[in-house]
């Protein structure tokens, strides 16, 4: 039992009126107990934020106060949070009463701990400012936006970012409730992963400023608290749905997530209703690290998915399907992330095959085939550690969280049946709705409400194995693609000395320009290199994706005509599944690439999100 759940009754006579519901549940078994934390929450444990901040573009750093409510067990002197590098000048109560307060030393990855004093305080008030480099913050220029114009702020939080913009527990098994008032220059128009309070243009505020306030009552692990601040437009693609951009990028990004009503319905019939009110997105600047970020209410998305014919919807559908696996049901630690991300990765291609059909579906799970054993094999084969689901946290290799997580439930699927395996993940999504979860716990639960006791199907699953070992077992279900086939063939042809122009790519989506790209032999003559190149468009092309596989095929030859593209490509994208495969190639080109790597990183630094930069910064030091 959770020893905390006594204190419920006193928390909720203290708590405003969005925390006034029981706390979501921690979990206290060994396996859950998150080493990326400092907080001991099973003393005293963050219950809700509500934070009151100004953003300050001249000296880039948010300054204002975080209030946090506080359930703490009985006799609990003190609860520990996790900050890093913000500047805390005091630390009341409600009352403001001031309250004692240490922060320990550095951790260069988890920051520091820091420690209040309670008393009898179970609301604390933080007053603080960032630090310099927050690694969850970006603050951006306005030559690094798309109108040129205005400044751009946005956050990415996930997995343990956040901490340098909130003091708080930053542990995804410590879920909390929270609010917001930010205030910007009046020019400017906040956003965030809450229900907005406020109307377009916000309230006034002193010295040419104003405020937006936000709240979400719904508790969710802290990582999942967003924010974004810049020249935003809105428009509409559903009663229910929507995107915000930059106002030149508006009809472009609206046109290519035009589906998502479609989409919403779509995972709604397969596991249940959509939670969250709103589902909105948000198409960021070039430097946002990452395909898309499932922030709650309000999706963070790469303008690289913006290609003109929706054929990377696929990442829509998976920020999603996180609304349920990840953001409803989240990893207690980051030990068990392939909960979310594996889980996710299936939903997904389930929505695209409602709403694309069977054949689209298909394309998508044979290429996460494809990245499943290249991951594997690049991982040390079928005995690599790092190729185990549940590990050490941030150890998986590659995309396996994604890949062989998904996998593992295709596969638990095609065994039990389809109409039997969604009602019981419809019934697992209830039955731990707004709760962490572990491996242990959710293979416990499978056991419980869908084998039964079935010991021919225990041993045809193989579920400890799936969870626990090393590489791929021998059931692993792969779905093929009849139209990924038809590609195979082409490529064949290619591979076998045959012209490229009898490729004929025109109308490929960018999955099939992948498996062609992907498919190419490493090694080709420069005459071969450049017939690829002139015949398909390769360096010129619109579609980030097939820019980033060239990159990786031209950097393999040390073909020198491509650099030029590859650089204005680096220095223009900052998401990490795009970019870091170039400098993780150019470093394996020895003498001839690494000074390459470091001359493009060197120049594209300073327009990188920080955990991007500190990615890239590792491969190109060795560090």
């Amino acid at each position: 039992m959770n020893p905390l759940l006594p204190a419920l009754a006193a928390l909720t006579l203290a708590a405003p009126a969005l925390a006034q519901q029981a706390p979501a549940p921690i979990l206290t078994t060994p396996e859950a107990k998150d080493v990326w934390t400092h907080a001991r929450p099973e003393i005293a444990r963050v219950t809700h934020v509500s934070l009151d901040l100004t953003a300050d573009f001249a000296a880039k750093a948010m300054r204002g106060t975080a209030t946090l409510d506080v359930l703490a067990a009985k006799g609990a002197r003190e609860i520990v949070l996790d900050v890093d590098n913000l500047t805390v000048s005091k630390v009341t109560d409600a009352a403001g009463k001031p309250l004692a307060f240490t922060i320990g030393p550095r951790d260069a990855e988890l920051g520091s701990a820091m420690t209040v004093t309670l008393g009898a305080a179970r609301r604390i008030v933080i007053h603080y400012a960032t630090g310099a480099g927050a690694s969850a913050l970006q603050w951006l220029p306005p030559q690094l936006t798309a109108g040129k114009a205005k400044p751009y702020l946005f956050s990415q939080g996930q997995p343990i970012n956040n901490r340098s913009w909130i003091p708080t527990q930053d542990s995804p098994g410590i879920r909390q409730t929270w609010d917001a008032k930010i205030t910007v220059p009046a020019d400017l128009v906040a956003v965030m992963s809450g229900e907005r309070r406020d109307g377009a243009k916000g309230i006034p505020a002193a010295n040419g400023m104003h405020s937006f306030r936000f709240s979400m009552d719904k508790p969710v692990p802290p990582y999942l608290i967003a924010l974004a601040v810049g020249d935003l437009a809105f428009k509409a693609t559903g009663p229910r749905s929507g995107v915000w951009t930059e106002p030149s990028q508006l009809d472009a990004a609206a046109q290519e997530v035009g589906d998502v009503e479609k989409m919403i319905d779509a995972a709604e019939a397969l596991y249940g209703p959509y939670r969250w009110g709103r589902y909105d997105m948000l198409v960021l600047p070039p430097s946002f690290p990452f395909g898309g970020m499932e922030n709650p209410t309000l999706t963070f998305l790469t303008p690289t998915i913006i290609t003109g014919d929706r054929s990377n919807t696929d990442v829509v559908a998976h920020e999603l399907a996180h609304s349920w696996s990840g953001n409803l049901v989240t990893n207690a630690t980051w030990s068990d992330s392939w909960l979310n991300e594996g889980f996710t990765t299936y939903f997904e291609n389930r929505i695209m095959e409602a709403v694309y059909g069977k054949d689209r579906a298909a394309m998508y799970a044979d290429l996460d085939w494809d990245g499943l054993n290249k991951d594997i094999a690049e991982a040390g084969g079928q005995t690599g550690p790092t190729t185990r689901l549940h590990g050490d946290p941030g150890a998986t290799a590659g995309q396996l969280d994604y890949f062989k997580g998904s996998t593992f439930l295709r596969t638990i699927e095609a065994a039990v049946g389809r109409a039997r395996w969604d009602a019981y993940l419809r019934s697992y999504f209830d039955r731990h709705a707004f709760q962490p979860q572990t491996t242990a716990g959710f293979l416990a639960d499978l056991r419980a409400h869908l084998i039964q006791g079935d010991k021919a199907l225990e041993a045809k699953l193989q579920l400890d194995r799936w969870a626990y070992q090393a590489g791929l077992p021998e059931n692993a279900v792969h779905v093929t693609s009849p139209t990924l086939a038809q590609v195979d063939a082409k490529l064949a042809a290619v591979r076998a000395g045959g012209p490229v122009s009898a490729v004929q790519p025109q109308g490929w989506a960018t999955q099939q320009w992948l498996r062609f790209l992907n498919g190419l032999p490493r090694q080709q003559t420069p005459a071969r290199l450049k017939e690829l190149d002139e015949t398909l468009g390769l360096s010129v092309s619109t579609n980030a994706y097939v820019r980033s596989a060239w990159a990786e095929l031209a950097i393999a030859n040390r073909y020198e005509p491509a650099l030029p593209g590859i650089e204005a490509f680096v220095t223009s994208v900052g998401r990490g599944l795009l970019i870091r495969p170039i400098y993780e190639g150019l470093m394996k080109q020895g003498e001839w690439g690494q000074p390459i790597a470091r001359r493009f990183f060197d120049k594209a630094r300073a327009t990188y999100h920080p955990a991007t930069a500190a990615a890239v910064e590792k491969i190109v030091t060795g560090k």
